[in-house]
């Protein structure tokens, strides 16, 4: 903020919080608009193309979405899908950034080389799908999490934060005789809890937005994640069970199922965001310019 005690840097924080306001309005709003239209009725959405508050109450695309308790096992799915991932994708990161920081690591230079290729090319879809039927991944929930285990970008920025790291650090605990592990988990770990914090959401909002992985992958409707369920009520406009069978008889209310899926999926990274904002604030500054 500007000094306020001039009539320029008065009008300037002035200008500078109005701008900022209106751009958070911007945004908050069409999410506004998704959960009210999720309670509304299709009527009142074919008059009004904008909608925040809803004049009648309606909660039949509720009703609709959770007639069964498929809901309930995709989303518990896709809740073990992201913990799991999650916590196995950055014990590798963590591992392999910890190990790429070290400028006198033997074949670095050869392997952060690898990992940027991975950036700029991929072996496509076939080959990985092939790769996951032929090491017996294939209908498995380990194939959601398994071929996917590292990223690159998450990689990359992890290891620059290790590497920024005082050596004074560790060289104090080796000092004090731990070991490479004891220095990582002890010193390195406790340290890093914004960047780990920041890299964790990235990784958890991969694995909870697993779609087409689940696609290629899983042949059994019962193991699909709440993502792949959602498409077919939306797309297809039917829930099914798991035995084929579609949830409900009579048509669903379009429109508004559209939306109170769109809250479905999104309400559960909402309710982590919070827990995680304090370290995910700092860590989004990472390789910022500091005085």
């Amino acid at each position: 903020m500007v000094d306020d005690k001039t009539l320029g840097g008065r009008l300037f924080n002035y200008t500078n919080l109005f701008l900022l306001g209106l751009i958070a309005l911007i945004t908050v709003l069409p999410f506004l608009h998704v959960i009210a239209a999720s309670f509304a009725t299709n009527a009142e959405l074919a008059e009004k193309k904008f909608l925040l508050f809803p004049t009648v109450f309606s909660l039949d695309a509720y009703r609709y979405i959770f007639s069964t308790d498929t809901i309930f096992k995709a989303m518990a799915v896709s809740i073990g899908v992201t913990v799991l991932g999650t916590a196995w994708s950055m014990f590798f990161s963590i591992l392999t950034a910890y190990g790429l920081s070290k400028k006198d690591l033997v074949g670095r230079r050869f392997l952060l080389f690898f990992v940027v290729f991975t950036m700029l090319f991929n072996g496509g879809m076939i080959p990985t799908f092939l790769i996951v039927k032929y090491t017996g991944l294939l209908d498995t929930l380990a194939a959601l999490v398994i071929p996917v285990t590292l990223n690159a970008f998450n990689l990359i920025i992890l290891k620059s934060f290790f590497q920024n790291m005082p050596d004074s650090l560790e060289e104090a605990a080796r000092i004090d005789g731990c070991s490479d592990f004891g220095t990582l988990f002890r010193i390195v770990i406790p340290c890093s809890m914004p960047a780990i914090a920041t890299i964790s959401l990235f990784y958890a909002v991969t694995y909870w937005n697993t779609y087409m992985h689940a696609i290629l992958y899983l042949n059994d409707a019962s193991k699909w994640p709440v993502q792949v369920l959602l498409r077919q009520i939306v797309v297809l406009a039917t829930g099914i069970n798991y035995d084929g069978s579609e949830m409900m008889n009579v048509a669903p209310p379009e429109i508004t199922v559209k939306m109170a899926v769109i809250v479905v999926a999104t309400v559960p990274v909402l309710l982590v965001y919070p827990f995680l904002q304090k370290h995910f604030t700092k860590g989004a500054l990472l390789g910022s310019v500091k005085e």
